[in-house]
């Protein structure tokens, strides 16, 4: 495979966890230090609702080993608006916010878009030009998590590619599935987990996850993130399909 497959949850503070996940007694503050020892990628939701402080970004990185990687979803101040292409300042404010501490610790940061937001070709394009290729010579990579059914349009699959931006691969009712080859990496939120199922996904279904990961790895690293549902089994669901990604 020519990418490393890297599997985990999103975010790592969730109270129905300890007990379950998290050993009895485990304190709190050591929550990211054990999840990131289960499991080989964490995405950072918390960045969608607030900033953080450069320190915050320096400590997750000290608490995590190495061969671990963050996604980090990008501020809703970005992609909540009607006219993308003039997010620049929100963009340039949560970028400089810290992400470069992470150093090699950060992995693809994930735009994501209302559902109720519709593909408009030139803003698009306009709001991809604002996503910044580094920062402190830390590369960023971009994926889009698009929720409209517009998105799936052969237009927004070759501005994606021109980018070398990925587009979220989303399994939910919801939202559009779209697989498609725009980017050096995949990324996929996987938010159909079961309360009934102690794996969250079935193991059929989890076998065929991996069958896919592994297909995507061919073109580049793959990030797959157990997003709601049944949030509580996402980290036996992110530990089975580890398993099975080897």
């Amino acid at each position: 495979m020519a990418g490393k497959i890297r599997v985990g949850i999103g975010g790592w503070t969730y109270e129905p966890w300890r007990g379950v996940f998290y050993p009895e007694k485990l304190p709190q503050k050591r929550e990211l230090e054990y999840a990131s020892r289960q499991l080989t990628s964490i995405e950072i939701n918390g960045t969608y609702y607030s900033t953080f402080k450069p320190d915050s970004w320096a400590r997750w990185r000290a608490e995590t080993p190495d061969g671990f990687v963050f996604a980090a979803k990008a501020s809703r101040f970005c992609t909540n608006r009607k006219v993308l292409s003039e997010a620049g300042e929100s963009v340039a404010r949560f970028i400089a916010q810290g992400l470069g501490e992470l150093g090699d610790r950060l992995g693809p940061i994930n735009w994501q878009f209302a559902a109720t937001k519709r593909f408009e070709p030139e803003d698009f394009e306009g709001f991809l030009e604002l996503l910044p290729p580094k920062v402190d010579g830390v590369r960023l990579r971009h994926a889009l998590e698009v929720r409209h059914e517009t998105f799936q349009d052969l237009r927004f699959y070759e501005l994606a590619r021109r980018y070398n931006a990925a587009i979220v691969f989303a399994d939910d009712d919801k939202f559009p599935a779209i697989d498609e080859a725009t980017a050096d990496f995949s990324y996929a939120r996987l938010m159909r987990t079961q309360d009934e199922v102690e794996t969250g996904y079935k193991p059929a279904e989890l076998d065929g996850w991996a069958k896919r990961a592994k297909a995507w790895a061919k073109r580049g690293d793959v990030f797959v993130y157990f997003i709601s549902g049944a949030k509580h089994r996402a980290p036996a669901a992110a530990q089975a399909l580890i398993s099975r990604v080897g």
